[in-house]
This record gives C-alpha cells, sequence and structure tokens, in this order.
C-alpha cells in the first residue's frame, strides 16, 4: 500500500513529499531510499512495491529541488544559495527519525542512488552508526581538481545568472561524456538504461527532463568534495556493512573502475564492503532489462543481514 505525506525541510520553509510503501504484512525490516539527481522517488514504485511485498516497509522522499517537493513557479534543481548539501542531509535524517519512531525494532536500510549514492555516502559518515546496511548504487568519483573548477565555474555563472539559473558549459561538463561510449545512441540519454521505453518516459517527463541549477551543481560538487577526503571516510562505522551496485556500461562510475577503485579503498580502511557489478547494465540497474535480477540479489542481501 503507497501513502503519501509531507515533513518541513531542514530549511524551515519548504513542504517535502514523501511518500511510504507499507506491507499488508508484518513489517521485517525498513528501507529508506535516497533518489538521484532530476528524478523523484515515486520513480522506485516498482523496486519498492516489489520489497513491500516481501516484508519491508520502503520509504522515501523527493529532495529539496525536486519532485513534488517543487511548487508553482519554484526553481527545479535548486536547494539552497549557502547550505543545500547540508540541508540534503538533515532531511534524510529526518526522515529516517520520523520513521524509526514508528518502527523501532526493525532493521533499518539506506539506499541512494546516483545523486543519491553521494548524499548516502556522506549520511554514514555523520550518521551510520544504528543502521543495519547501506546499499550504494550507481555511485562514482571525481578528481579533486575538477570539483575544483567546477565549483569556480558555478561561481563565475552565478554572477551571471544568480544561483538559480542554470548554465550549458557545466551541463555539458557534467553530462556531456555520457553518451558518447554508446554506438549511434537513439537519444541523449541512451546511458540510462537499455530500456528504451524507460528512456522515452525520462525523457517526456518534466519532472526528469529539465537543467540542475547553478546552486544545486555547485552544492553537489561540494558533497563529493566531503564523502572523498580520507579523514571522513574514516567516520564510517566499520561494522556497518555496504552493498556497491553498479552497471559495466555505466558511465558515471566510469563503466565500473570507479566503484571498484571505491571498494578497494573502502575495504583498505576496515569497512565491510560486498560488490556487484551487472554485466551490461547501464545507470539504472532498478530500471534495467535484467531488474528483477537486481531486485532479487538487493533483497537478499538485506535478508542475509536481517536474518544474521
Amino acid at each position: 500500500m503507497r501513502n503519501e505525506f509531507s515533513f518541513i525541510s531542514s530549511d524551515k520553509a519548504t513542504k517535502i513529499h514523501a511518500v511510504e510503501w507499507r506491507p499488508e504484512a508484518e513489517i521485517k525490516a525498513v528501507l529508506q531510499i535516497s533518489h538521484g539527481m532530476q528524478e523523484y522517488i515515486k520513480r522506485y514504485d516498482l523496486f519498492a512495491e516489489y520489497l513491500s511485498g516481501k516484508g519491508y516497509l520502503v520509504v522515501g522522499h523527493d529532495h529539496l529541488g525536486h519532485g513534488e517537493s517543487v511548487v508553482g513557479d519554484e526553481p527545479r534543481g535548486f536547494f539552497n544559495v549557502e547550505k543545500g548539501n547540508e540541508y540534503l542531509i538533515a532531511d534524510i535524517h529526518k526522515l529516517r527519525r520520523h520513521t524509526q519512531e514508528q518502527y523501532p525494532d526493525v532493521p533499518y536500510f539506506v539506499l541512494g542512488h546516483s545523486m543519491g549514492s553521494f548524499l548516502i555516502r556522506q549520511y554514514i559518515m555523520m550518521h551510520g552508526k544504528g543502521l543495519a546496511g547501506a546499499i550504494i548504487m550507481g555511485t562514482g568519483s571525481q578528481p579533486g581538481a575538477t570539483l575544483k573548477a567546477g565549483k569556480a565555474i558555478c561561481h563565475i555563472s552565478a554572477q551571471r545568472k544568480g544561483w538559480d539559473g542554470t548554465s550549458d558549459k557545466i551541463d555539458a561538463m557534467a553530462f556531456g561524456a555520457y553518451n558518447k561510449g554508446f554506438v549511434n545512441p537513439r537519444t541523449t540519454h541512451d546511458w540510462l538504461t537499455k530500456d528504451t521505453t524507460i528512456v522515452d518516459k525520462y525523457l517526456a517527463d518534466p519532472m526528469c527532463n529539465y537543467q540542475f541549477t547553478v546552486n544545486g551543481y555547485y552544492q553537489m560538487f561540494r558533497g563529493i568534495e566531503f564523502i572523498q577526503k580520507k579523514a571522513n571516510i574514516s567516520r564510517i562505522p566499520k561494522e556497518l556493512p555496504l552493498f556497491l551496485v553498479s552497471g559495466s556500461e555505466d558511465p558515471v562510475g566510469h563503466n565500473g573502475k570507479d566503484v571498484e577503485a571505491l571498494c578497494d579503498q573502502y575495504r583498505k580502511t576496515g569497512l565491510n564492503v560486498s560488490l556487484k557489478i551487472y554485466p551490461g547494465d547501464r545507470h539504472e540497474i532498478l530500471n534495467e532489462i535484467d531488474k528483477e535480477i537486481v531486485f532479487e540479489d538487493l533483497y537478499n542481501w538485506m535478508e542475509d543481514i536481517r536474518v544474521g
């Protein structure tokens, strides 16, 4: 059963749209999903329904600047000029506290996809204690120099267009190479998934197909800088199980190379990490043509932890 509700963002102004998928039977565990850039939580409906049928309560919200958390003429892809990254993390924690108050005695998992994976990587550095496990999906990394240059370009663009403006140059820097690995791409977003129906639906959806603001990019670059610092990686609880999953043709993770490197880095830090790269899959493995296999793998990983 899908229920929709709202809560006030940590920015103390925005009404955040949230959804929970409640199982008919007894709740065995909770999974909180952090969605990606330029999408929204209802795009996870099929996966959430699958898990709710297995006894999992699934919950998630539309981040600031996304989905139904945007009202009227407010810009999409805008967080907050000064504290956008901080508010994103605080909203994730606010929803977790709200949910755990209702279900304090069951294991609590989190999952982050794409931009949401960067957020969850930061979240477990700050609030990892007490979680049963974290799934990091469709993630990647960026050289420090690239992030520094990106932030500088954001500052220049903001001076010209404002923080709520958009920039073709930043878009090209962030996404320009993603389709280059595919022969004769049919659309600008073939890199998302081999399922052409999903790609076409994404492109036709105004809550997906829009330009991110300069502020959105700047705050995301800040967050990526945070999660790549060794001192912050050491803050992840050593006992927290992590599952890194990605497609072998996902350009966000440089076709699995970034994900494998992250797994090695985490293991050298003493973290409990599992890894699976899905052959032939692209960025949205929950929307791939073999998604049923991915669903089952994620469920089985959480069940192994839950059952012990």
